[in-house]
């Protein structure tokens, strides 16, 4: 062998080997394992919210099986670990990484996590979805939640929500005032300007205030939940105009410095999943409310009807105002709110041409 080969074998021996030392702590990161803990603002068992397609249990399946593994996640219930609505300071001191809720929850925290869960007379599911991944509105929502150390995404969404339940029947405007009435988000506080005495009440607490009476009226979500709760045993009065909340989305709620420990391929498992559970969860709330609404308008005696138009008319100027106070009182909310106003006015246009006559002609044909 001359010198010349000698050489080149050996440097192309050292080069193989210094990559393969190179490539090493790639691939013993790549198998690197993550065990986390995520809770949720609903109790163990809670369909939508912790059981059944699209919820926080099979969300946390699906990471793991889309991750061989690697990103195991525990999940409890609401008091399992921490009260229903702690997730938001838990995830924030890294007591768990996630929290699996709903981002009005935090608006004492920031008003502007309103705006990525449910807006009164807002964007509905296509509008909602189209603002949160090709409108800015994930963009914005990261931003929103960085002072907290914090980032979010939507993992699931109801559609369309209920006004609630009423032992009494609702005439006008006025009927509302001194009502005691569960009722989360920024709905609570157009409600509060009407004279409702409002009530923040984890789901597993309404039925036994409602059938006491320590509450007048409660809204929760829709048919099929309500349903499973009992509220048509202790109201019988079922207003379905969803005015308070057109699109309710659940939100993947993360500590910032875990998921930036997470390595790229994990953080497109979370997202994805997310979204697959985002789509999945609001196909299921339309067969399983279509089911419930039946039965409980033929067999279980409740009166349901929309509200009064004088009403819903009340309400969407008191939301108006109310949204437009409190943009003013800080920057960061009223870019979000700008934002959102932006793409509902488009969205509302094209449905103009699209959804619109779907409902209107083809619906009543």
């Amino acid at each position: 062998m001359t010198s010349t080969r000698r050489s080149l074998l050996a440097r192309a021996s050292t080069t193989a080997a210094a990559g393969a030392a190179l490539a090493f702590p790639m691939v013993a990161r790549a198998q690197q394992t993550f065990s986390w803990k995520m809770t949720s603002a609903y109790g163990k068992g809670s369909p939508f919210y912790m059981e059944g397609p699209g919820s926080a249990t099979d969300l946390a399946a699906r990471i793991n099986a889309m991750s061989g593994g690697r990103l195991r996640i525990q999940v409890y219930g609401a008091g399992e670990l921490i009260p229903a609505l702690e997730g938001f300071d838990a995830v924030r001191a890294g007591t768990v990484e996630m929290n699996h809720a709903n981002s009005y929850f935090w608006t004492g925290k920031t008003f502007a996590a309103q705006y990525f869960c449910a807006v009164p007379f807002g964007l509905n599911f296509q509008g909602m979805n189209g603002w949160l991944y090709d409108g800015g509105g994930q963009q914005l929502w990261n931003e929103v939640y960085a002072p907290f150390g914090m980032v979010a995404m939507p993992c699931g969404n109801t559609g369309v929500q209920m006004t609630g339940w009423f032992k009494k029947e609702i005439r006008n405007a006025n009927d509302l005032k001194g009502l005691k009435m569960r009722i989360p988000g920024l709905a609570g506080r157009v409600y509060a300007a009407l004279g409702v005495d409002v009530k923040l009440l984890p789901g597993g607490e309404i039925f036994p205030a409602l059938e006491r009476g320590v509450i007048d009226a409660a809204e929760f979500v829709g048919p099929f939940q309500d349903r499973k709760l009992g509220l048509h045993k202790a109201a019988k009065y079922y207003y379905t105009t969803g005015w308070h909340e057109t699109a309710t989305v659940s939100e993947l709620l993360i500590n910032k410095a875990a998921w930036d420990k997470l390595p790229r391929d994990l953080h497109a498992v979370v997202e994805n999943a997310a979204a697959a559970c985002n789509v999945i969860s609001e196909a299921w709330c339309q067969r399983t409310n279509a089911e419930a609404m039946e039965d409980l308008v033929k067999n279980q005696g409740v009166i349901a009807r929309p509200l009064p138009d004088e009403v819903v008319k009340r309400l969407h100027e008191v939301t108006n105002q109310v949204l437009a106070e409190s943009a003013a009182k800080d920057p960061l909310t009223k870019k979000v709110h700008d934002s959102y106003m932006a793409y509902k006015r488009k969205y509302e246009a094209w449905a103009g041409y699209s959804e619109g006559p779907y409902h209107n002609k083809i619906l009543a044909a």
